[in-house]
């Protein structure tokens, strides 16, 4: 993968989502939610359907042909959990994402008494991975994610 396509997808992450003041995202018609991203050069496009669990995914466009997608699919395991706690710290800990692995987080990260951490294997081009937040040393919320180029 190129060091402009991966520059843009941290751009695009740290713009959409991860950095989404308030809501920031788009209801579409079919009951997805969307947040999308563009540059000169490239369109990025996160839907995801749901919220507990939740399934999406992020496809980068060049000229309008799809080049790179990533899948996703989390859930918070513990219910007494505060979720918007959860999901705040995810927010951080998405926006220390990597020029290495700009799939979604670093693989650890810590803020208080959340840990967040991400595992994958493989490189930009393709990979599978999983993410993981922990309260107090307990674990309270998973994703699992592959992707990589497309042609």
């Amino acid at each position: 993968m190129n060091k402009e396509l991966v520059q843009f997808l941290l751009d695009a992450k740290k713009s959409t989502y991860a950095g989404a003041k308030g809501d920031g995202k788009t209801i579409v018609t079919d009951g997805s939610m969307e947040f999308n991203y563009s540059d000169d050069t490239y369109t990025y496009r996160d839907r995801y359907f749901g919220s507990d669990p939740f399934v999406g995914e992020e496809v980068v466009f060049l000229n309008d042909k799809a080049i790179w997608v990533m899948n996703y699919r989390g859930y918070i395991i513990d219910k007494t959990i505060n979720e918007g706690e959860v999901y705040g710290f995810l927010k951080k800990s998405l926006m220390e994402v990597l020029e290495g692995a700009p799939f979604r987080g670093p693989s650890q990260f810590t803020s208080g008494d959340y840990k967040y951490t991400s595992e994958f294997k493989g490189d930009p081009d393709s990979f599978v991975g999983s993410e993981s937040i922990s309260h107090k040393n307990t674990k309270v919320y998973e994703l699992f994610f592959h992707g990589g180029v497309i042609s």
